[in-house]
């Protein structure tokens, strides 16, 4: 059997941030006969070109290319696939990096489907997410299933299927150049199959390709001509061309890069007029948000001035998603969501009203007259605005789309102007958030996105007055593991999985600490997520003064428990205040805390002030919430990231450390 598959790697001047790629490349369950890696150096000059070379040296199914510096990994990429031996091409970033077994995923499920393009899950740590891994498509479509917003090479190609279509990257080429490759090899490609169920590739940052206006120009144009051959005309094609008139055309007109080049603008901004007047006819305006119908209705009238105002106007729109409701529901999370579009000034964004229509009310700075109302009528896009709802894996990225009833209410503020609102109610169930399996352990996020009247914008969903609800529930899939509602220290919630210890689970909710006084002494109140039956271990609260004289007061702990699935417990601790420096007193400065336990110390996420004999709770330095998931580095776990056999047992030692359960 030869090999399956090539995975070409293109790499220029990377320092240390290639590591992980090419530990990822050659580390991979696939057997290495079975895979072959093409490195392909473009120029560097910090050394890598030797290392490269010392790696093919010592693997048989590694081969190096050296190229002069070309500023461009396309020419790398066509080097690379030229050179391929492999049923399948795979193209990688040097800042990506594979999962373990993503080629043999990959390879058996192409096979399965027989498919010519195969996009694994990809998860990435910026930038929005990829709803198009919402489920896993033996045969997708390309509008359908939302793979216009997969155009990126980290792929899976039948080779044989690039060569006889004669696909390749156009040289030097920018950001379009690469998308247009994986657009013509979607519209060539008779089975294209998403496998969104494992994650493939995690992609890095990108770094910034700056554009020339004339080659995407030509690029564009040439992507056109093939959408045109293989897509008839109709509702289908308008759509794609929608796409790329949104995208590639527009957008980039709105940007710092070309409201600050007086330059380049000019040249640009006649190169869109020519794009327009022979592809995008006014008809495609339907396809765009209000914003960029202006821009192409000021284009259409050569108002490049106008365009540059408006460009340096848009920008800091942000988003507010704010909770109205945490509670469970059995095992199932609930929350009930407010939001709304909020503008740079911090307002929410608000639209002009005749009675009957919405229309957007343009900056100040913008000659409004220029605009007719059909280029700022919003009122359809307002009754299909929508919001998504995700969690995020705070270390590994990736994300999961959340079930979600919603509706669009119009606000009014009594001068004929209103804003939109949406309102939700999405539900979390951690046995099945994962496209029907239980969420990984560890930190996860909660994020929202908004569609609709002019803006697309995404947040954090938080309340400005802090934590909800702090009751942990245990799940029963796989296993019984507590699950935590917790909240950064801007009020931002998150949900923790499988805290690491009783301990842990009180430190990851100790935001929500409140501090009583009475008869010279503090009572330090924290919520407790789930107290076991056995009332868990132990706990002491210990104080350590923040002061030039190190000083520690420790206080026993008394964990009270809660009614279960429906109220938190609560954990006491009666601390002695005084107004003057006292030994096993509380007195006048800044103290740290931490809870000890028989097995371990966990810093928690306050801080108590103390002036004049009186106590109060601050918020301390936050602590991470992944490392407090983690716990303690010990050698077993750097063992178990290292050796395959020792990860059965690493595992088996995390479990024996649940004790909340116990």
């Amino acid at each position: 059997m030869g090999v399956r598959v090539s995975v070409i790697v293109n790499v220029h001047n990377p320092g240390d941030t290639a590591d992980a790629c090419l530990r990822s490349v050659l580390e991979q369950t696939m057997p290495a006969a079975d895979y072959e890696v093409i490195l392909v150096d473009d120029g560097s000059t910090d050394g890598i070109s030797e290392r490269l070379d010392a790696i093919a040296t010592a693997r048989d199914n590694v081969r190096t290319f050296h190229l002069p510096f070309t500023g461009s990994p396309m020419h790398g990429r066509n080097v690379g696939l030229a050179a391929a031996t492999g049923d399948y091409i795979y193209f990688l970033d040097q800042r990506d990096r594979l999962e373990r077994d993503a080629l043999a995923r990959m390879h058996e499920r192409a096979v399965e489907t027989d498919a010519d393009v195969l996009i694994g899950r990809l998860v990435r740590d910026h930038g929005s997410p990829l709803i198009a891994f919402a489920r896993s498509t033996a045969r997708a479509d390309i509008l359908r299933d939302r793979l216009l917003c997969l155009l990126g090479p980290q792929q899976l190609y039948r080779r044989a299927f690039l060569e006889e279509h004669e696909l390749g990257f156009s040289v030097p080429g920018g950001r379009l150049a690469e998308q247009a490759f994986v657009m013509r090899a979607y519209l060539h490609a008779k089975v294209i199959t998403v496998l969104a169920e494992h994650v493939c590739c995690h992609l890095g940052e990108r770094p910034r390709i700056e554009e020339d206006p004339r080659a995407m120009a030509k690029e564009l144009r040439g992507l056109l001509n093939d959408v045109d051959t293989y897509v008839g005309e109709g509702r289908q094609r308008d759509r794609i061309y929608g796409y790329w008139y949104r995208y590639a055309v527009l957008r980039p007109l709105l940007t710092t890069r070309f409201a600050d080049s007086s330059i380049d603008r000019g040249m640009h901004f006649r190169l869109v007029q020519e794009l327009m007047s022979e592809h995008f006819p006014e008809r495609l305006d339907r396809y765009l948000p209000c914003q960029l119908r202006a821009v192409a209705a000021f284009v259409r009238e050569g108002r490049l001035d106008q365009v540059v105002l408006l460009a340096n106007a848009s920008k800091r729109t942000g988003l507010h998603a704010e909770l109205t409701e945490v509670r469970w529901d059995a095992q199932v999370l609930v929350l009930g969501l407010t939001v709304e579009v909020k503008g740079s000034d911090g307002r929410p964004d608000r639209y002009r009203t005749d009675g009957q229509r919405l229309h957007w009310i343009p900056p100040r700075a913008i000659d409004a007259k220029l605009l007719g109302g059909s280029v700022t009528d919003v009122s359809e896009a307002v009754e299909r605005a929508r919001i998504e709802v995700y969690v995020r894996h705070a270390e590994t990225g990736v994300v999961h789309f959340l079930p979600l009833a919603q509706r669009v209410e119009v606000v009014g503020d009594g001068r004929r102007r209103v804003g939109v609102q949406i309102k939700g109610e999405t539900r979390i169930d951690v046995s099945t958030a994962a496209l029907g399996e239980p969420l990984a352990a560890g930190h996860w996020e909660v994020h929202v996105r908004m569609f609709g009247g002019v803006h697309q914008a995404r947040s954090r969903v938080s309340h400005p007055d802090g934590p909800l609800n702090c009751l942990g529930v245990l799940a029963q899939r796989p296993r019984m593991r507590l699950v935590v509602p917790c909240w950064t220290d801007r009020g931002e919630l998150g949900l923790a999985v499988e805290p690491r210890s009783f301990a842990e689970s009180i430190a990851l909710v100790s935001p929500g600490a409140e501090v009583k006084q009475a008869d010279g002494h503090a009572y330090v109140v924290m919520p407790v997520p789930y107290v076991p039956p056995s009332g868990g271990p132990p706990l002491e609260l210990v104080l350590r003064s923040s002061g030039l004289r190190a000083r520690e007061v420790c206080a026993p702990a008394l964990v009270e428990a809660g009614v279960p699935g429906k109220l938190a417990g609560q954990l006491v601790a009666k601390l002695p205040v005084s107004r003057l420096s006292a030994a096993d007193h509380v007195g006048p400065g800044r103290w740290l805390t931490s809870l000890r336990s028989p097995d371990e110390e966990v810093g928690l996420r306050f801080a108590l002030e103390v002036r004049k004999g009186r106590a109060e709770v601050h918020p301390a330095t936050p602590v991470d919430p992944e490392r407090s998931l983690r716990g303690r580095d010990t050698v077993l776990h750097r063992m178990g990231r290292r050796l395959p056999v020792v990860r059965h047992f690493v595992r088996l030692a995390r479990a024996a450390g649940h004790r909340y359960l116990n």
